[in-house]
């Protein structure tokens, strides 16, 4: 899968993803390429944002800046790849997301906008031509679109055959069913005044799956009652 950045700060990349299993399958299972947006802008000072119409407080990235930008990103993809821009307004990304998106064999184009956002003529454009997708991580706002494009890849990458060390990893995780991960234990047995639960000492991998599927169950009522709501409705 070839991951395509369109940033105005590629110094970011790849970051935490050249590490762990990220890192160790990169350019072998998934490729990144990096777009400096400055790279488009026409005048010498590089400038890729303005103030905007109508007033007001910050700065908008300029139209024909990202959209030159994105025109030489697709030239990189022999078929039409997704093409998102990370934005507090987009739909919230989650792990089903996440699967989808793996599944797709074109790859990928992510957008990371920066100060008050991207002039709406671009985004408007590349969603009627190119499918655009507006994508947020949560109901929150940071400064920019670099560290939640590093969230969806990683998330992604986790889905895609070979990264994973124990593909049973990614269907025990949280959020797979609807539900919240069972609590983890590793040796030793006794810690402090703490104990292993007897059962996964037990060597009974029935009574230890019902006893996983009964923690993930409790777990999530009392953290994620939302989660909870949406598992029961399933049913």
């Amino acid at each position: 899968m070839l991951i395509t950045l369109v940033t105005i700060f590629p110094e970011m990349f790849p970051g935490p993803l050249a590490h762990s299993l990220t890192g160790k399958s990169l350019g072998k299972l998934w490729e990144l390429k990096i777009i400096n947006m400055r790279d488009f802008a026409p005048d010498k000072h590089k400038k890729v944002d303005d103030t905007p119409y109508g007033g007001g407080a910050g700065m908008v990235m300029k139209p024909d800046v990202v959209h030159n930008a994105l025109k030489y990103a697709l030239s990189f993809y022999d078929k039409p790849p997704k093409i998102i821009f990370m934005s507090p307004r987009g739909y919230v990304f989650s792990n089903q997301t996440a699967k989808e998106l793996s599944k797709n064999q074109n790859g990928m184009i992510i957008l990371c906008g920066r100060y008050e956002g991207i002039d709406q003529r671009v985004i408007d454009h590349w969603r009627k031509h190119h499918k655009l997708q507006e994508v947020s991580i949560g109901d929150y706002v940071l400064f920019g679109g670099e560290i939640p494009a590093m969230v969806v890849i990683e998330s992604c990458l986790r889905f895609i055959p070979g990264i994973m060390g124990n593909s049973e990893s990614v269907n025990d995780e949280s959020f797979v069913l609807d539900l919240l991960e069972y609590s983890q234990y590793t040796k030793p047995a006794i810690w402090k005044e703490y104990n292993v639960p007897s059962v996964l000492l037990s060597g009974d991998h029935e009574k230890i799956a019902s006893w996983r599927i009964a923690q993930s169950k409790q777990i999530t009522q009392e953290v994620r009652p939302d989660l909870w709501k949406r598992f029961i409705s399933r049913k």
